[in-house]
């Protein structure tokens, strides 16, 4: 379908972009932005041909500014407010239940509820020049709808300190706090992203869905829980024709052919 704030594209290699397109609102996360994210990881989930989905933006300097404040003092009734930053919680358990790998091309400035966005994806690659925040406090707002992901991916006391103070890091922060995967120089940028997702893409459908799936259930569970639910996951994982298939091409010194069953 068309879309008005995001591009959407399905390259030959499997590997499906998603571009926050907005720049003239620095990709502010409006109900309609939300919307269509959405609708395209459903379209990247639904469609056999994705292997691997990286969200991206346009805008030069920055992926997104965060949530669309105007929206915070307008004068919609409550209940649609609440309806609209619902939107969050949907987009994020999409992502972590898409069942593909994700990576978030952080080609710049990730503020506010952007940051929950990368966060929900599983790995972040990074400009060197890009900065991370969640300035919310500093409009008398909080960021209540990214905290849990935060809090999730990111050192406790360094968490307090991004929420509390409101103050950007830097992409070499982000790296050490556990925030991003990578960070790389801005002609490298690009190359890197694209190193990764035809990687991602080129694995086994079945067991990443399977893999991703897992990741995704136990990091909530009581240990002992999560032992017992990946155990049953690794059984299911050996009934598939693919992981003998990988092994097989391993032990012969060949690449494997995935037939996703």
């Amino acid at each position: 379908m068309a879309y008005e704030t995001i591009q959407y594209a399905v390259a030959p290699t499997g590997v499906a972009t998603i571009t926050l397109d907005q720049p003239e609102t620095r990709n502010a996360l409006s109900d309609e932005l939300l919307a269509e994210l959405i609708d395209a990881f459903e379209s990247a989930r639904d469609d056999d041909r994705v292997r691997c989905v990286v969200l991206a933006s346009s805008h030069e300097t920055v992926f997104s500014s965060g949530a669309n404040l105007g929206g915070f003092s307008g004068d919609a009734p409550l209940v649609h407010k609440h309806l609209g930053s619902a939107k969050f919680v949907r987009l994020f358990r999409l992502i972590g239940e898409l069942g593909k790998p994700t990576i978030c091309a952080a080609g710049g400035h990730v503020l506010a509820g952007a940051l929950g966005i990368a966060l929900a994806c599983d790995l972040v690659v990074a400009k060197d020049s890009a900065t991370f925040g969640t300035p919310e406090i500093n409009v008398g707002a909080f960021p209540f709808m990214i905290m849990a992901l935060i809090y999730r991916n990111v050192p406790r006391k360094k968490t307090n300190e991004l929420l509390l103070l409101g103050e950007r890091i830097s992409a070499e922060e982000a790296l050490e706090a556990g925030i991003v995967n990578r960070v790389v120089p801005a002609e490298e940028f690009d190359s890197a992203v694209e190193e990764w997702a035809l990687k991602l893409a080129s694995k086994s459908p079945l067991i990443m869905r399977l893999g991703k799936d897992a990741m995704f259930r136990q990091q909530d569970m009581a240990f002992a829980d999560a032992l017992e639910f990946l155990h049953s996951q690794l059984t299911i994982a050996l009934s598939t024709e693919d992981i003998v298939e990988g092994v097989s091409a391993f032990f012969e010194k060949r690449e494997p052919v995935w037939k996703g069953r």
